[in-house]
């Protein structure tokens, strides 16, 4: 039953005006999960899903967007709702998942997604895959779901036996149990479905010999169109390509470069040839997006300053998208969601004096009606500004970033700084509400994103220049930020720390060892502190010690082979006698992705060695902090951490 004190309703009060001097929100603000996300329209955009928050319980409701009406709502628990997804007018699918420990499949501490069925009409949620025969209840691959006389779901599931399978199942909506829609085997890595739920193109990948191959379908069967060599980046299939006769994967073909152009990343295929085109648009994009019904590529998006770009070919989206431009000109808005006819959309807004807000906007009846917000407590007045800043690296590369200051503040000088690095490394900053970064700055910290070399957006010759730079430029490109701002007269040189996650932490704790007399402190938050076991642990967990995993770990940290001893002169808990400032470590000891046993070696290394430090345990937390209360405890910690060694007044 769903509580009644859950209940949600739409909102259409304005933005809270601005206050002079507003009082920082209180830190659980920042630290707790949103009020709302994962906002998906119905098929018709009459009704619409997200998940909110109980305390630390994730809830699904559902609204008509005619009435106003809540009409259905469930709890989730604690599980991490990782996606929603509407299955025809009257079901939504929720995709969950937790750390799981499973000897039979050869996991250990690993994320384990499985999927639900919510019938607001029955008010009963089901869950997939549960109570069929020698079926394991998770999901091995992103869920379909199409439309053919009906809504059907299919997904990848593991079949015990002799021998042991990797199927496509089709899942019975009532039930939830399912029956084998296709046999695909262990070596099938991807396929893409046509809009009736069979699949038309496969990829296989045989890591033995890294060779990846592509199969198209031909007649009841398919034949291998294409392979290439993989030792580390393996292509990826995308969809179906615009006319419905091709498929679109993204690749690397250097042979079909063509003089004067950078080279395309995706690729539409002939079904019946198997013809390579590069498929090139106005930018280099980020995304690409297909159509809800027919499954066909219609269009891409592009992060930029100003918001995400977006490019149509689908005449109806390109309608909708040119509306939102207008609608919410200036506010970066991002298409969420949309109903199958693009009548209507999803838009949500984070940035200048906005916290996250979703609103929907109908075309049919020219209308915006506002959802709800991402971050409510933190009000308008409240939200720091964030501006781009562009400076040259030490070597001359030009390095992309964002900076954070308090709220309220103009002309700003000899502000105390943090840099605050993104995880992955290949991965990005944006310009956007983050709860982190605003966090910091609430507190009167100016904050420092940069989108050092190895980050993803600006090509892939500037990912490349990452590669074996760990420690070395890709720090360096961070302090190059704190000289660049020192001498704009942002920031107080001689007040600066280090923050960050995941790779983020790893930087962290690179700070005060590897490129020393920079930061006042740093506070690493699930970091990797030794490159060589961390390396061996990622091989380990493979079938084959020398895998696709650890050769891309090795490319990136700059290592010729499993075991390369001159990882240690990059690995901050092997230089702990170096560090020139307190540590603050923090990591969750369900963390799947970078082992707690990488801080607990950094503080055993930093208490022989005689340097301060101080180590949070959060019991329960994984790598991604899904957590409200451990996220809050996270930036409490991190702000009375530097408000110790870094204060801000």
């Amino acid at each position: 039953m769903f509580a009644a004190a859950c209940a949600v309703s739409l909102v259409s009060a304005s933005p809270a005006s601005a206050q002079a001097a507003a009082e920082p929100a209180p830190i659980a603000a920042y630290g707790a999960l949103p009020s709302m996300e994962l906002v998906k329209l119905s098929p018709s955009g009459s009704k619409i899903a997200f998940v909110t928050v109980s305390g630390e319980d994730r809830l699904l409701v559902l609204l008509d967007l005619t009435t106003r009406a809540q009409i259905g709502g469930v709890g989730v628990g604690r599980a991490k709702v990782r996606d929603l997804e509407w299955i025809g007018e009257e079901r939504v699918l929720v995709t969950t998942t937790k750390t799981e420990t499973i000897p039979q499949l050869g996991m250990v501490n690993g994320e384990l997604a499985t999927g639900q069925i919510y019938d607001p009409g029955k008010n009963r949620l089901v869950t997939m895959l549960d109570n069929t025969r020698d079926l394991f209840p998770a999901l091995f691959s992103d869920v379909g779901v199409v439309d053919n006389n009906g809504p059907q779901v299919l997904v990848r599931a593991y079949a015990f036996g002799n021998p042991e399978r990797l199927d496509l199942f089709r899942v019975n909506l009532e039930t939830g149990r399912a029956a084998l829609a296709e046999v695909m085997g262990l070596n099938v890595t991807d396929f893409i479905l046509d809009p009736t739920g069979q699949s038309i193109a496969r990829s296989e990948y045989e890591s033995r010999s890294q060779v990846w191959s592509l199969y198209l379908r031909q007649g009841n069967g398919f034949r291998r169109a294409w392979d290439t060599t993989a030792p580390i980046d393996t292509p990826n299939l995308l969809g179906l390509g615009m006319t419905g006769q091709s498929v679109i994967v993204a690749a690397d073909r250097p042979d079909l470069s063509q003089p004067g152009r950078e080279d395309a990343e995706f690729f539409d295929v002939n079904m019946t040839t198997g013809a390579w085109r590069a498929v090139r648009f106005e930018f280099m994009p980020d995304a690409l997006y297909f159509h809800p019904v027919t499954r066909r590529m219609i269009g891409a998006r592009r992060s930029s300053d100003s918001g995400p770009i977006y490019a149509f070919a689908d005449e109806q989206a390109r309608a909708l998208y040119d509306s939102i431009q207008q609608t919410f000109a200036g506010q970066g808005a991002e298409v969420v969601s949309w109903s199958d006819n693009f009548r209507q959309a999803v838009v949500y807004t984070g940035g200048d004096q906005d916290s996250g807000t979703y609103r929907v906007l109908n075309l049919d009846t020219a209308t915006v009606t506002p959802v709800g917000g991402a971050y409510e407590a933190v009000t308008s007045d409240r939200v720091a500004s964030v501006e781009p800043v562009r400076y040259p690296a030490a070597d001359g590369l030009e390095i992309h970033g964002y900076l954070t200051l308090p709220p309220g503040m103009q002309n700003a000088r000899g502000l105390p700084l943090v840099v605050l690095p993104h995880g992955g490394p290949q991965s990005r900053d944006v310009m956007t509400f983050d709860y982190w970064a605003q966090a910091l700055a609430s507190r009167g910290y100016a904050v420092l994103q940069p989108n050092f070399r190895g980050s993803t957006g600006r090509g892939d010759a500037f990912v490349e220049a990452g590669y074996g730079e760990w420690g070395k430029k890709m720090q360096t490109d961070l302090s190059d930020g704190v000289r660049y701002l020192a001498a704009q007269g942002t920031i107080d040189p001689a007040r600066v720390c280090i923050v960050g996650a995941s790779y983020g932490g790893y930087a962290a704790l690179a700070g005060p060892t590897l490129d020393p007399g920079v930061y006042r402190c740093a506070v690493s938050v699930a970091g990797v502190s030794d490159l060589r076991i961390m390396v061996d642990d990622e091989a380990s967990r493979g079938a084959r010690r020398e895998n696709q995993t650890t050769r891309y770990w090795n490319r990136f940290m700059g290592a010729d082979r499993l075991g390369d001893r001159s990882l240690d002169e990059r690995s901050p808990a092997r230089l702990a006698d170096r560090v020139t400032a307190p540590i603050l470590l923090i990591h969750g000891r369900d963390d799947s992705v970078v082992p707690i046993e990488q801080s607990r070696l950094m503080e055993r290394a930093l208490r022989r060695a005689g340097k301060p430090v101080e180590f949070v345990e959060l019991t329960g937390e994984d790598h991604w902090l899904s957590r409200g209360e451990t996220r809050t405890r996270m930036l409490t910690e991190t702000l009375r951490f530097l408000e110790a060694h870094n204060p801000a007044n």
